[in-house]
């Protein structure tokens, strides 16, 4: 087990209002991109420990991304500029999903379009495949028909992008935001209205490194996704405007690399957390975090997430309740199976 002492339930649902629910024992994901898709921490940790796991983004077709270097580190973190390299969406179904299928823990599939009509084809092929828990969709992609602006930088584009997802797929649908705008406010606004169940805030942060000695960029892109302890606090920032506007869960995500990052992020209004950076530094992190987020709910008397989820706002909770505690679905082995909803000990 994680931690011993008294039992603390952090289970919560990412999709309360959906057609399907998402139950995570605990608030404790992968962030997407930084554990390829679980199977390598699989071999040497418990996967079902954790809440979910986060597929690396998938596109229709494989890619082979990039050119090198693709990872910088910084001051206070890294950039990457990987370019979507993945094995695409077939393989996936055939190759990662059987074995997803297997796990207690769900796992969510990132997929990302160049156009509305591939992010519907995408949702659509994965919407009945056994082992898939949900789809984390993530609109930080340039739309390639409206000359390469980000879908999530428009809330009509983006609010577009999660009406294809919707009509193509009853999963569960988290909708992950890209910081590239001044106020995340109006684009959270549109894809609650259009049908999220969930918003993860935020993507990396547009960056780029020069290296002296050669007068050029490091980054064979030259732009890369600044991610990291540098960004943790744009990132708790975006998280307390989200829980201003919306009641659906929120996932954070960004520079997140111990429990008390994560007690902070809950404070601020998210339901639940991805670790990602951390986990180049020690592939254990995602435990790590569970484990200290665990002994600061005992140590501070915590017996439910609820009670720690927003309680930093105005008013010493959530601006909107959020139905965290929710009766659970019957046990399946694609959304968190047996004892999904147990305490974490």
């Amino acid at each position: 087990m994680i931690a011993q002492g008294a039992p603390v339930d952090l289970s919560v649902d990412l999709a309360p209002r959906g057609k399907r629910q998402l139950w995570l024992r605990n608030p404790v994901m992968t962030g997407s991109g930084t554990s390829s898709n679980g199977l390598e921490l699989a071999r040497h940790f418990d996967i079902d420990e954790l809440g979910a796991i986060v597929s690396k983004g998938t596109t229709l077709r494989p890619r082979r991304g990039n050119a090198t270097p693709r990872t910088v580190e910084t001051a206070g973190g890294m950039l990457n500029s990987i370019g979507f390299q993945n094995i695409g969406v077939g393989a996936l179904i055939r190759e990662l999903a059987p074995v997803w299928a297997r796990w207690e823990v769900p796992a969510v599939v990132n997929i990302m379009g160049d156009t509305l009509e591939e992010y519907g084809r995408l949702a659509g092929r994965l919407d009945e495949v056994e082992g898939v828990a949900g789809l984390e969709v993530n609109v930080s992609c340039p739309n390639v028909e409206v000359g390469g602006m980000e879908f999530g930088q428009d809330p009509a584009l983006a609010a577009q992008v999660v009406r294809v997802v919707r009509r193509e797929s009853s999963l569960p649908c988290l909708v992950k935001i890209t910081p590239s705008v001044a106020d995340v406010r109006p684009v959270i606004e549109a894809i609650a209205e259009a049908g999220a169940d969930a918003v993860t805030v935020m993507n990396t942060v547009p960056g780029m490194a020069i290296d002296p000695s050669r007068r050029r960029p490091v980054l064979g892109s030259v732009f890369g996704g600044l991610s990291g302890p540098a960004i943790k606090p744009i990132a708790l920032r975006n998280v307390w405007l989200a829980a201003s506007v919306t009641a659906l869960p929120i996932v954070a995500s960004g520079g997140i690399m111990t429990g008390l990052d994560a007690v902070e992020f809950l404070l601020a209004g998210a339901s639940a957390v991805q670790v990602g950076t951390a986990s180049f530094l020690d592939p254990r992190a995602p435990w790590n975090v569970l484990e200290e987020l665990v002994a600061w709910c005992e140590s501070q008397g915590v017996g439910t997430l609820e009670e720690i989820v927003g309680a930093a706002r105005p008013g010493g909770g959530p601006d909107a309740a959020r139905a965290l505690h929710a009766p659970p679905p019957e046990p399946h082995k694609s959304r968190g199976g047996p004892d999904a909803r147990g305490a974490v000990h």
